[in-house]
């Protein structure tokens, strides 16, 4: 075949590119397992719909060339619905033009040249090769044709379309989707290539985005201009700069567009740069375009402008400071005398902070100066001097840091406050100093309030937030810490006022246990040991009848004398309340309680809890069972009244009836006045009376009644004196 050799004007053109795209290529060539087809493709507003498709490797680039691509059309949805069967179009089979078709289009277009020499050169030989040995190994010729041929498609729509690898597709309809599918059509037994797609309606057309963020610095006699293209690079692959004076007629700079491809780890991935030279003193205007795959042009981007200005060759130095007193400093600096006519003085500038803003603190320094004196010093300063070029320019020297003596130390801090949350993570906040040569703050922390507290800081903490991890499973129920503010001096001040955090509490209390009980006059005293841990706000006394399985809460023991008639456990015990008005309380450690409200002869239970300040519980105490003996007597016989009866020789006693139940007998006991008393008789509970025979003349007689229950418990006794 006829070899096309690249002309001289387009190897200057694309010898700053080659060595990205030999890099590009090997890359690809290494990391692709599998070659495969990439499209994309772009919709248009007078109904049309550009493709363009490429192939992953050169071999695969180069097989397609001889066996070509078929591209099918498949309609997907019609009116926002899909189609159950999409429709199938081929469109056709693409093989790059005939060497005779690219004749005519290579003498006025270099990227046609370009393409044709990638396809048919015999050699693929750029003009000037020799001088770039130095910067690039020509490795393999196919992945030059390769990257190439792959740059003048991307740069040329036309040329792209020619070779192959981009179509117009013109009979479409606006209210349809399709996928735009291109397969290989190399056999398979001499390469595997996968298939390439992409799915896209006339609906989906977008205006074209406006680049983003240009920028522009300007330097002596040159600009240098950079703006984001990451952010677009699936829309522009290159771009036009244009430069105006005046505003408002501008001219492209590149007559070819330029392409970001060396991309590195020493450059910026996500910006380019371009630099122009430019006249010193000129405002110039600067604008972009980017360009897409298919050829269509951006709208402008946002205009930057400036102009670049000639800088002076000198620049003063500070090189002695003379502190006179803690507010006033004589700074001295050096500036070579041939600069003195180049400018018009000198300007001091101040500032608290070496990166900071500068303000000019002295004036109009005559340009034969080498000193001056400030006496309005703060604690801390950044002097630099300034030479005032007569063209508007300007040179700084480098801060120097002015600190007249200072042993004051900076206030005590205050508004130090803080909390520990549920994951042991401690927030400490606090009120800045106002100082100005204020250099930060050391933290120190103690387990306990009385201890050294030791530093958690390493240097001084320059924010008013610190954070810290607390231990919340260990015994310390509570965390300490001081703060000291220290100046750019390392002076100290006075500590803070001590920070006491409770931590989160997960430990429940120990358990309060019984010590003894006692029954005294039908009630029971009961004694116990509070539980010993140190956060414990309350005790709680349980108590549980042998008649039910519900625990009752009797009485509340609250060291902050809180009374809640209505209080109940939360926690392994049954919560009814008891059906009285108020609970009494009192004061811890109280372990001594009398329980009167109880029935004789009924068994009780009693346990404890102990409740500390995070609403933790502990164990129930090991419960206690009581019986209370039944010890009270029931009432007496009512009513006794006793006659005697001289002529029949008998004593008659009556008495009201007993109705008191589960009485069984009256127990009935006799004796004379100053003598023993004797059993007389025992009768039935519901005897009303006796007659006494056994009587004598002159004698008083005493009978004692007392009545007997089936439980073996009595009545009080009843008395009666008769004189016979």
């Amino acid at each position: 075949m006829r070899e096309c050799n690249i002309s001289k004007s387009i190897t200057t053109v694309l010898i700053a590119c080659l060595c990205a795209f030999q890099a590009r290529a090997q890359q690809d060539s290494l990391t692709v397992d599998e070659p495969a087809i990439v499209a994309m493709a772009r919709p248009q507003k007078d109904g049309k719909i550009m493709l363009r498709w490429a192939v992953t490797t050169p071999v695969a680039w180069r097989q397609l060339n001889e066996y070509g691509y078929e591209l099918k059309r498949y309609t997907v949805t019609k009116n926002n619905r899909t189609l159950p069967i999409p429709t199938e179009k081929t469109i056709g089979i693409f093989l790059p033009k005939l060497l005779e078709e690219w004749m005519p289009l290579v003498e006025s277009n270099d990227n046609a040249a370009v393409m044709a020499q990638s396809i048919y050169g015999e050699g693929f030989d750029v003009e000037g090769m020799d001088q770039l040995s130095a910067i690039i190994n020509l490795a393999e010729e196919q992945e030059q044709r390769f990257t190439w041929g792959l740059y003048a498609a991307d740069q040329d729509y036309e040329v792209a379309q020619m070779a192959g690898l981009g179509f117009v597709d013109h009979e479409v309809e606006p209210n349809e989707k399709y996928v735009y599918k291109i397969t290989s059509l190399v056999p398979e037994n001499l390469m595997k290539i996968k298939e390439g797609g992409v799915f896209i309606g006339l609906q989906d057309y977008e205006d074209l985005p406006k680049p983003l963020d240009l920028a522009v610095v300007f330097f002596d006699g040159k600009s240098m201009l950079s703006w984001n293209y990451a952010i677009h690079n699936q829309t522009y692959n290159s771009y036009f700069i244009e430069r105006s004076v005046d505003g408002n007629n501008f001219r492209i700079l590149n007559d070819l567009p330029l392409t970001n491809l060396n991309n590195s780890d020493k450059t910026d991935p996500l910006r380019m740069f371009y630099t122009d030279s430019i006249a010193n003193g000129t405002t110039y205007y600067y604008r972009i375009r980017g360009k897409t795959p298919f050829g269509e042009l951006s709208p402008v981007s946002e205009v930057v402008s400036g102009k670049g200005e000639k800088k002076l060759p000198y620049v003063p130095h500070i090189t002695t400071k003379y502190y006179e007193d803690d507010k006033t400093v004589l700074l001295e600096w050096e500036f070579m005398e041939e600069g003195n006519d180049m400018i018009t003085g000198f300007e001091l500038n101040q500032s608290d902070n070496v990166d900071g803003i500068y303000k000019a603190v002295v004036k109009n320094i005559p340009p034969e100066a080498r000193r001056v004196r400030y006496d309005s010093l703060m604690p801390t300063n950044y002097m630099a001097i300034t030479a005032l070029g007569k063209n508007g320019s300007k040179r700084t020297s480098f801060p120097a840091l002015v600190q007249p003596v200072d042993s004051i130390p900076p206030a005590k801090p205050k508004g130090f406050t803080g909390v520990v949350d549920s994951l042991g993570v401690a927030t400490l906040t606090w009120d800045p100093n106002t100082e100005k040569d204020m250099l930060g703050y050391r933290v120190f922390k103690g387990n306990n309030k009385n201890e050294e507290y030791s530093q958690l800081t390493v240097s001084p903490h320059e924010s008013t937030t610190f954070y810290d991890s607390v231990s919340v499973k260990n015994l310390n129920s509570k965390v300490y810490y001081q703060l000291i503010a220290v100046d750019q001096r390392f002076n100290m001040s006075e500590p803070s006022e001590i920070l006491e955090l409770k931590k989160p509490d997960f430990i429940k209390p120990t358990q309060p246990v019984f010590k003894s009980y006692k029954i005294i006059e039908g009630k029971v005293h009961l004694t116990w040991a509070n539980s010993s841990s140190d956060d414990v706000i309350k005790h709680e006394l349980y108590r549980k009848e042998s008649t039910s399985n519900d625990w009752k809460l009797v009485y509340s023991v609250d060291s902050k004398q809180y009374t809640d008639s209505s209080m109940q456990s939360t926690a392994q015990l049954p919560t009814d309340s008891l059906p009285t008005a108020q609970l009494p309380t009192a004061q811890l450690p109280t372990a001594h309680w009398i329980d009167e409200n109880i029935t004789e002869g009924e068994q009780y239970s009693y346990t404890l809890i102990a409740i500390d300040d995070s609403a933790l519980e502990s164990d129930p105490a090991p419960p206690l069972t009581v019986i209370v003996p039944k010890t009270s007597l029931y009432p007496p016989l009512q009513g006794l009244y006793g006659e005697a009866d001289r002529e029949a020789g008998t004593i008659t006693i009556r008495w009201k009836a007993y109705k008191e139940p589960n009485a069984s007998k009256i127990t009935i006991y006799k004796g004379t006045q100053g003598n023993t008393i004797n059993l007389l008789k025992e009768i039935p509970v519901d005897t009303q009376g006796i007659v006494d025979g056994k009587v004598k003349p002159n004698n008083t007689y005493e009978y004692v009644f007392r009545v007997v229950f089936k439980d073996g418990r009595v009545s009080e006794i009843s008395t009666l004196e008769v004189k016979y």
